[in-house]
């Protein structure tokens, strides 16, 4: 951004949103659970100093900054670690969404954590929350108070009286008419920011960056998505919004992305694909669930095996891949072919060999036996032949 530019600029904002601390992972191993849940944690020092680098006037945070109305312990008190860690150079706004909502037993009203954030960190806890800069510019927030309802929570915020030629930024939490799945827990009108007069409307719950409606440009109506991937089908997740407004009142918003894991599905059908796929040096930082189907030769096996092995490490060895959800229960042996592999064996083997190779053909129950039975076999003719 030019100087010129740079020196228009009235207001400078991060937006985030969809944090989800505290939530679990149970369709993976215990160790990729905890870096996937310690990842949500740690993305937020990458927010705080990105607002730095920018020189942010604030930070908004659109709701569900937790997974549950009352996290565990741990994940509030590192929560509020991190933001008192964020030093004070500007606020920073926490608006419960649905899944965290404001009640009497929530978070939010808990003194022991209330009594853990810094003066710069506000909750925003009322339905009239008002927060005016410096410079003239006016947030306005409006909380969640339930795990569901029917109100637009824009209808909270004022609407522009004539000659009030302030920036007005909103921040609430809920879903938009134009949502792909048409849910309509806490229903925000796609054109509440012209509605109310708003120059920004910060909201959160869908977990990819977005604007709404996608052809309105400004003022905008942005879902910046959660900043770490939570799951394999989200669509442009891992970013904060960066909004500069400027003195005509004109935002301007662009995605920055702050995931550290990305998450991706792969299907694997030959011996090519997955040398590629073991070959790829940005696995470490991989959330990656994958699907072996192919049946191969032994040799091939016993690649795919030592291929496998090094992507999901093993107690001696660190993992290829940050994160793997493996699926290799289609991973086939063809059995009717080891026994050429088999030559160097005694008669009593071969003939064990080609018993196999029956069962694993003509009794289908008993054909993965039959085929992990075949493949100690080859291994065992491949060392007597070394």
């Amino acid at each position: 951004m030019s100087a010129s530019v740079e020196d228009d600029i009235m207001l400078k904002l991060v937006h985030t949103a969809d944090w989800h601390l505290g939530r679990t992972f149970r369709s993976f191993t215990d160790e990729g659970a905890l870096k996937l849940g310690r990842a949500r944690l740690e993305v937020l020092d990458r927010i705080f100093h990105l607002a730095d680098r920018h020189t942010a006037d604030a930070v908004l945070c659109a709701g569900d900054l937790f997974d549950g109305p009352d996290p565990g312990r741990d994940w509030w008190t590192e929560a509020a670690r991190l933001l008192r860690k964020s030093d004070g150079a500007r606020p920073i706004f926490l608006l419960p969404g649905n899944h965290d909502p404001l009640t009497s037993e929530s978070i939010w009203m808990k003194e022991a954590f209330r009594g853990q954030l810094p003066a710069w960190v506000h909750i925003v806890d009322r339905d009239d929350f008002t927060y005016t800069f410096p410079n003239g510019a006016v947030l306005y927030g409006v909380p969640c108070r339930s795990q569901a309802g029917q109100r637009d929570p824009t209808e909270s915020i004022p609407v522009r009286e004539p000659g009030d030629e302030r920036i007005r930024v909103g921040m609430v939490h809920g879903s938009t008419f134009d949502a792909a799945d048409w849910q309509t827990n806490f229903p925000i009108h796609r054109d509440a920011a012209v509605r109310r007069g708003l120059d920004y409307l910060a909201i959160g719950d869908t977990h990819g960056f977005r604007f709404i409606p996608p052809e309105r440009k400004v003022p905008p109506t942005i879902y910046p998505g959660t900043p770490e991937p939570t799951a394999f089908d989200e669509q442009e997740p891992g970013h904060v919004a960066v909004v500069f407004i400027n003195r005509r009142r004109v935002a301007t918003v662009r995605p920055e992305r702050v995931a550290k894991w990305t998450w991706e599905r792969a299907l694997v059908t030959s011996m090519a694909e997955l040398r590629e796929l073991a070959g790829r040096g940005d696995l470490s930082n991989s959330v990656l669930r994958l699907t072996v189907r192919m049946e191969v030769n032994a040799p091939e096996y016993e690649e795919a095996e030592a291929l496998l092995e090094a992507l999901q490490g093993t107690e001696a060895l660190h993992a290829r891949v940050g994160v793997l959800d493996l699926d290799r229960e289609a991973l086939s042996l063809e059995t009717s072919t080891v026994g050429e592999h088999c030559g160097d064996l005694p008669g009593v083997l071969q003939s064990a060999v080609r018993r196999l190779q029956e069962v694993a053909d003509q009794q289908p129950h008993q054909r993965v036996v039959a085929e992990r039975a075949l493949y100690h076999l080859f291994r065992a003719a491949k060392r007597k032949a070394s």
